[in-house]
């Protein structure tokens, strides 16, 4: 079964927008690769953690962004130290 994730385009940046997005338990993500732009975008905290915790997220999977179906595998996950919560994910297109 492959895993889909709803993404919405991310249009303020730094630190303290960041912030603001995971105290609404939005975790901030960016797509690179295959020569085009990157893009930044957001994920619902709560799916990227039910889907972080099966195998095939990590084999890809596809991200929809504005009716756009993006093929992706994830490249790099930061967590917080203590809590292990995510706090970014980088999305490579594949």
């Amino acid at each position: 079964m492959a895993i889909e994730l709803e993404v919405v385009a991310r249009n303020d940046f730094g630190r303290g927008a960041s912030r603001r997005h995971r105290r609404n338990e939005q975790t901030p993500a960016i797509i690179i690769g295959q020569g085009k732009e990157a893009v930044t975008v957001l994920l619902d905290e709560k799916k990227l953690i039910a889907a972080a915790l099966k195998a095939e997220f990590f084999e890809g999977l596809t991200l929809s962004l504005n009716g756009e179906k993006i093929a992706v595998k994830p490249v790099d996950i930061q967590r917080h130290p203590v809590s292990e919560r995510i706090l970014h994910v980088d999305f490579l297109r594949v």
